[in-house]
């Protein structure tokens, strides 16, 4: 009996300890998980606040979901770390004053049966089966978990409020901006320069290379591409192309070039050709050589003939071979002008008076100054007279072409003429007949147009193209190009005063910007110049019925020169004066 009694008392027990202990524990968990929940709001709120200010609107409701992941990951705490029953009995001990009466109960060997235990066990039960006192289960909430729904509300803030102004984007770096061109007409001038003829297979290859690469330039300007990289590579193209027009009598033939230029210099005709030719100016060079070809005075022939050659000379011996084969092109160039020169000689003295004004002038400065350009309009001059002449008149310039044919020798010339006797003889037949005729015209205009020059000069004409193009190229990708030079301006000549009928005139002049001269009184003249200077005129007339004025202005402005006059009337019956002046501030 006393065992059933003793077995009795231990279950009443533990079925009065279980609801308490659990109670206490549920109470504990509940405070775990909250408290993970409420740090996970007070995280999701510094996550949400990170989302509105960087403009990440779409995850900021994402940020509530810490606090539901805070909740489990306290939960998960709370369980792991529940209380056992001894660490209930000693807390509800303290709480219900119960001097550790249930924590000895619980540690009670329910095997060993005594008197002791059961009363133990019996005065537990009772602590049990009175009402709980209040405050005797553990806080779940705390004060702190007030930051939940204040987080909570927060996220729920941030989640709908405005997003901030978008920051200003800073301006791309210069030159970064895709630039797309359809067309490029600057990079044509490069592209040509692989159907040069070029000096040597090495400059053909440079040359293509040149040209391959203006080609891929076009192709990602067409496609688009940025500006900066653009103006970079027509920068190299540009420098590449200057370093190839300088490259003849450079290197290794420098010292060959150097030679040359001394034998040039030694002729006294030939200071200025040899300056071109140092400067690696090759058309200047070819320009200089045409003028002493087309000269009057066969000495200057002869001696650039000789200065050639021994310049030639001292390139070879110096090994510069580039140089000495531009020198013996201009040597035979040299000849062909001269012959092409006395052509339109013997045909300017053919046709006489027959020759325009502007013609026999272009004659006149050719022969003086051997001028290229003068030559040209003596070929124009005589082409369009050519074409005006009646039958009748071709006829008479025929036969006078034939006489000058009669009096000079065979074969070359044999004196100081380089045009030969059949040379004369072939122009005379081309006027004899409608085809020569017109052979002969066609020929006129080319030595007109189309100067014979040297390879090298040519060749140094593509290139300055090329330069010129990607020049053009870097003014239509935008880059600031150096400000033109500014025109020189011209003023305009005053009008003739109108004759006065008082005796009396006067002129005035004022230039502000413009000169202007003024005839006041029966006589006006009026005139208009721009630019900035001084200028004054006077005039005066005594006697009975003379009058005049006069007014000038001129000067140097921001357009160029400028200059203005005027002038006053003659009057008919007494003195008269008239003073002008133009004056720029």
């Amino acid at each position: 009996m006393a065992k059933e009694s003793g077995a009795k008392t231990a279950t009443h027990f533990r079925d009065a300890f279980a609801p308490w202990a659990g109670r206490v524990r549920r109470r504990l968990v509940a405070r775990t998980a909250l408290g993970g929940a409420t740090l996970g709001l007070v995280l999701g709120v510094l996550l949400a606040g990170v989302a509105w200010y960087l403009r990440l609107g779409p995850y900021r409701p994402a940020a509530a979901a810490l606090g539901g992941l805070g909740a489990a990951v306290g939960l998960w705490l709370g369980l792991r770390r529940r209380w056992s029953d001894s660490h209930v009995a000693l807390y509800l001990d303290a709480k219900l004053s119960a001097e550790e009466t249930l924590a000895t109960a619980v540690e009670l060997d329910p095997q060993v049966e005594s008197p002791a235990r059961d009363a133990v066990l019996t005065r537990a039960g009772k602590v049990l089966a009175e009402a709980p006192p209040k405050g005797v289960w553990p806080r779940a909430v705390r004060p702190w978990h007030a930051l939940a729904p204040l987080a909570a509300g927060a996220i729920v803030w941030l989640s709908v409020a405005a997003l901030p102004a978008a920051p200003p984007v800073p301006p791309p770096p210069p030159g970064s901006e895709v630039v797309t061109l359809a067309e490029v007409p600057g990079l044509d001038e490069v592209i040509a320069l692989e159907n040069l003829d070029a000096r040597d297979a090495a400059q053909r290859e440079r040359l293509k290379e040149l040209a391959a690469r203006a080609k891929q330039l076009k192709e990602q300007l067409q496609k688009g591409m940025e500006r900066r990289d653009a103006q970079h590579e027509i920068a190299r193209l540009r420098d590449d192309v200057a370093a190839e027009r300088m490259r003849l009598g450079s290197g290794d033939q420098r010292e060959g070039l150097e030679s040359a230029l001394g034998k040039l210099q030694s002729a006294a005709n030939m200071k200025d050709a040899a300056k071109a030719l140092g400067d690696r100016d090759l058309t200047q060079f070819d320009e200089e050589m045409q003028k002493l070809a087309n000269r009057l005075e066969e000495e200057d022939r002869k001696a650039a003939q000789e200065a050639l050659e021994e310049a030639k000379k001292a390139a070879e011996s110096k090994g510069a071979g580039d140089v000495a084969k531009e020198l013996e092109e201009q040597k035979k160039l040299l000849e062909e002008r001269q012959k092409r020169a006395e052509a339109l000689r013997r045909m300017a003295e053919a046709f006489g008076d027959g020759l325009s004004e502007q013609g026999k002038r272009a004659l006149e400065e050719m022969n003086r100054s051997g001028d290229p350009g003068a030559a040209g309009d003596l070929a124009e001059s005589m082409g369009k007279a050519l074409e005006g002449l009646s039958d009748e008149e071709k006829k008479r310039l025929a036969e006078k072409l034939k006489e000058q044919a009669g009096k000079m020798g065979s074969g070359d010339g044999g004196g100081p003429s380089p045009m030969s006797k059949e040379q004369m003889e072939q122009l005379q037949k081309q006027l004899s007949t409608p085809e020569g005729q017109k052979q002969l015209q066609e020929q006129l205009k080319n030595w007109a147009n189309q100067p014979p020059q040297s390879g090298e000069s040519q060749r140094q004409g593509g290139l300055e193209g090329a330069e010129k193009g990607l020049g053009d190229a870097e003014q239509q990708l935008g880059t600031p190009m150096p400000t033109p030079g500014q025109q020189p301006g011209q003023g305009q000549q005053g009008q003739q005063g109108q004759q006065g009928q008082q005796g009396q005139g006067q002129g005035q002049g004022q230039g502000q910007g413009q000169g202007q001269g003024q005839g006041q009184g029966q006589g006006q003249g009026q005139g208009q110049g721009q630019g900035q200077g001084q200028g004054q005129g006077q005039g005066q007339g005594q006697g009975q019925g003379q009058g005049q004025g006069q007014g000038q202005g001129q000067g140097q402005g921001l357009d160029g020169p400028g200059a203005g006059q005027g002038h006053g009337g003659a009057g008919a019956e007494s003195d008269g004066g008239g003073s002008g002046g133009g004056r720029e501030p």
